[in-house]
């Protein structure tokens, strides 16, 4: 898949509002969970606090693919023969 189509791709998932209801929906049950488990329930606590981290990572990622995309186009207009 070219960097072009990867943007795209990502913008329109970043856009899909069933996407963000789902990742939103996510965080909010992890909090949830977070904030009801016993502060001695140690293996829990760490297993959502992972859980958090990766959902960051996933968004992060797709983020990423757009942002890059956004300055590769900036830089070929810029500098057109690097």
């Amino acid at each position: 898949m070219d960097n072009e189509l990867r943007e795209h791709k990502a913008k329109d998932l970043l856009d899909n509002p069933l996407f963000q209801e789902a990742f939103d929906a996510l965080k909010e049950d992890l909090m949830g969970r977070w904030s009801q488990s016993g502060s001695t329930d140690l293996e829990a606590r760490e297993s959502i606090w992972l859980a958090m981290r990766l959902l960051e990572k996933i968004h992060g990622h797709i983020t990423s693919i757009i942002e890059t995309g956004h300055m590769n186009k900036i830089l070929d207009k810029q500098h057109p023969f690097i």
